[in-house]
Formats: C-alpha cells, structure tokens, sequence
C-alpha cells in the first residue's frame, strides 16, 4: 500500500512540474542577479519578448531604486 500511495504522489508530482513551464514573468526576483540570469534563458529563440522582458525589468530597478531613496 506504501508503494502504491508514492507512485502516485510521484506522478502527481511530475504532472505538477510538467505544467510549470512557460515564460518567466517580470518581478524583482526574476529581474535581479541570478534570477536575471535564469530567466532570459527562456527567451533563446525570441530577441523581441526578451527585450521586452529587459525593458519591463529595468523600469521594475528604477522604481526599487526610487522607493528606497
């Protein structure tokens, strides 16, 4: 019964993790050093979403630099 109940769980698990694709959306975290970094890997194929994803992610630093001044 052990097993059954964490071959499911696995499954479950991996149709969860499938299902978190997709592009990264502009956030602080996304937006500064290794999240930076990460996320325009996902932008390989696409030179103008990842520019969009730069531009947004610039204005998202001029507003954090702002708020903490």
């Amino acid at each position: 019964m052990k097993n059954k109940h964490s071959i499911v769980c696995m499954i479950g698990l991996s149709i969860a993790l499938i299902g978190c694709g997709g592009v990264p959306t502009p956030d602080s975290a996304n937006c500064s050093g290794r999240g930076m970094e990460s996320s325009l890997t996902a932008f390989k194929n696409d030179e103008a979403a990842r520019q969009a994803f730069i531009d947004k992610c610039t204005e998202i630093n001029k507003e954090n630099a702002k708020s903490n001044n």
